[in-house]
């Protein structure tokens, strides 16, 4: 049963994966068809945001009174719905209202399963889970291209991944006997206020961590191809494919990590993982006529970014206690969240107004505070291994 559980987790962040990259694959075609600029794009990826950071901020209160199976059943319905809702949206404002449901989902389901995973299995799975997240994001961009060389178009696109979403729904339901009662909940009964989960000790270290982890990893999503092409002056092409291995220089980092992960421990893959990020943006930064660094230097960030991620959300329920485990994690979210949405368009200002060339100051300076906040924590707290729940055990 565990294993079968674990399965469906699994499938459940695949399905997390597929839009994160789907809106992005379509909307060159989308914003011509619906009539909207091309830079109408970042408000509809900040009114997703926005619906994450409210969903993530309420998940404590939705899994303790729920739990984690029914929210994270419920959450894949809203983004199934959304996808088919967007797939039928025939103007921008529709698309923005369709937006909502669609954030409030995917914060559910982030939030819920980061927590359950953290408190009953091991740090490899989390690691692992990470990884079919990234597996979501390869593979929507390669649905939704056949869809555009095809009759579908991208609404067709759309459909697909709110077929492929209901049909993960519908597994989800059925899975419901299988999901335990998180262990906060018998411990702990009323949920955290947002000021209570603030006060803990060591969080706003850990949130400023996040926070700087998560800008560096969406200023590089988003901008390394402009940077090469614009200031190093590689292809598009050329760009558009190494841009694309730090998707799976991530994917295929989580998938390794979580064979050490076990021996090295949360807080060693956090520092080897910073310090892996480093590396690659002196790559990127070395002034070398070869571009060859630069472009190797990308891949290699999104290695070191690999194992971050996982690692922090597993060291929760050990560094702040598992009663608040999913207050935290639900926090922990909104803070990776605001880095996301607001980092990269930050650096585009740079870009735009002052120098493009700057991408490896700013990716760097985001690197140092990990790593300072991360340290900052360490002295803060002590972690206390969680224990895992009833019928769980480690493999």
């Amino acid at each position: 049963m565990v294993s079968l559980l674990l399965a469906v987790i699994y499938l459940a962040f695949i399905s997390l994966g597929l839009p994160d990259s789907l809106l992005g694959s379509a909307w060159p075609v989308m914003h011509v068809e619906l009539g909207a600029p091309l830079s109408a794009m970042g408000a509809v990826t900040m009114i997703i945001s926005a619906g994450t950071v409210v969903s993530s901020l309420a998940s404590d209160l939705l899994t303790r009174k729920f739990g984690t199976g029914l929210v994270t059943a419920v959450s894949v319905l809203l983004t199934a719905g959304a996808m088919i809702g967007f797939s039928f949206a025939g103007a921008f404002w529709v698309l923005c209202l369709i937006a909502v449901p669609y954030g409030l989902g995917a914060g559910g389901v982030d939030a819920a399963l980061n927590n359950y995973v953290a408190l009953h299995y091991q740090s490899r799975h989390m690691s692992w889970l990470h990884c079919f997240w990234g597996v979501g994001t390869i593979v929507s961009p390669f649905i939704m291209s056949a869809c555009l060389t095809g009759a579908q178009g991208w609404a067709g696109g759309y459909r697909i991944v709110s077929y492929i979403q209901f049909a993960l729904v519908a597994v989800l339901f059925c899975s419901l006997p299988l999901w335990k009662k998180p262990a906060s909940q018998e411990l702990s009964k009323k949920p955290l206020t947002l000021p209570q989960t603030l006060r803990l000790k060591g969080v706003a270290f850990m949130l400023f961590g996040f926070f700087a982890y998560s800008a560096v990893e969406a200023t590089a999503m988003n901008w390394a191809s402009s940077y090469l092409t614009e200031f190093r002056g590689v292809s598009a092409e050329r760009a558009a494919m190494f841009a694309s291995l730090f998707f799976i220089g991530i994917t295929a980092g989580r998938l390794l990590s979580g064979f050490v992960s076990e021996k090295l421990g949360d807080r060693t893959l956090i520092r080897v993982g910073v310090g892996v990020i480093v590396v690659g943006i002196v790559l990127i930064a070395l002034p070398v006529q070869t571009d060859g660094c630069a472009l190797a230097g990308f891949v290699v960030v999104g290695l070191g970014c690999a194992p971050v991620y996982p690692s922090i959300i597993h060291a929760t329920p050990s560094n702040f206690g598992v009663e608040n485990s999913q207050a935290v994690i639900g926090v922990e979210m909104a803070s990776a969240y605001i880095g996301t949405t607001f980092m990269p368009p930050l650096f585009g200002l740079i870009a735009e107004y002052i120098d493009i060339g700057l991408l490896p100051l700013f990716m760097a300076f985001f690197a140092v505070l990990l790593f300072c906040m991360t340290e900052l924590l360490n002295r803060t707290v002590r972690p206390v291994p969680a224990p895992l729940a009833e019928g769980e055990k480690k493999e």
